[in-house]
């Protein structure tokens, strides 16, 4: 899976490799127990700082999304469970989401069409 990294975005490079890479794993291009790039060949390929890759797969790890291991590398987690933190975390997002659909008119009906047409593509 070769990321696309926007470098005049607003959106920090590791957060774009984070995103990117959670999408890849909604979608099954990235499948449980798949090797990823180390943090080297990671940075390499993309053309990043390592420190960079790092912090994205600090991140990614900490959320459950990815496994390290000195010896046989970063590979991509299992799919998870509902926790409490990620439920919080995703409730906090949607608000702000939703909220802002608001300011702009989107109806319920036009925001839950499009939730439905994008969960679509998660769907296994």
């Amino acid at each position: 899976m070769l990321l696309e990294i926007d470098t005049q975005s607003q959106m920090p490079i590791y957060q774009q490799i984070c995103n990117q890479l959670i999408l890849g794993i909604a979608t099954n291009k990235l499948r449980p127990g798949e090797i990823l790039p180390s943090v080297r060949q990671m940075a390499d390929e993309i053309g990043v700082n390592m420190m960079t890759v790092s912090k994205a797969y600090t991140l990614l790890k900490n959320d459950g999304y990815i496994l390290t291991d000195r010896r046989n590398g970063t590979k991509v987690a299992e799919k998870q469970t509902i926790d409490p933190p990620f439920q919080e975390r995703f409730s906090k997002a949607l608000e702000l989401l939703l909220a802002e659909a608001s300011i702009h008119k989107l109806s319920e009906s036009m925001v839950q069409e499009k939730v439905k047409q994008i969960y679509q593509k998660f769907e296994q």
